[in-house]
């Protein structure tokens, strides 16, 4: 088991320095640092906290208060730096998927294999 932790830790290393990771690491710093962007999230989960407790209530949430949230994520979706991490999250998880399915095929093969590793 020791074995394997190690190869997913080398295998994480990896990732870390990959273009598409490095990418997403500034897209992220850059949208903590975006004042107006942070702002926004905040007023979106404070209207989702209070639209939860309304619903768990048995109640649905106003209309001026949906279109307000819908106005907000709108402004959210517009900023410069929301756009770059969100092309960034869609790059870096292609590549996650193409490490999956790499996994995914060697898994197959250990399986077909008759050496057994000890954990």
């Amino acid at each position: 088991m020791a074995e394997i932790q190690d190869m997913a830790k080398s295998l994480g290393q990896a990732l870390g320095r990959t273009p598409e990771y490095q990418t997403l690491d500034r897209a992220m710093k850059s949208a903590n640092d975006d004042r107006d962007m942070v702002e926004l999230k905040n007023e979106i989960e404070k209207m989702e906290s209070a639209f939860q407790t309304v619903l768990s209530q048995g109640q649905q949430p106003g209309q001026e208060a949906v279109e307000e949230y819908e106005n907000t994520i709108r402004k959210l979706q517009a900023l410069s730096s929301y756009q770059s991490l969100v092309a960034a999250q869609a790059n870096f998880e292609k590549v996650m998927a193409h490490v999956n399915q790499s996994i995914q095929a060697g898994m197959v093969e250990g399986a077909a294999s008759r050496i057994i590793i000890p954990s």
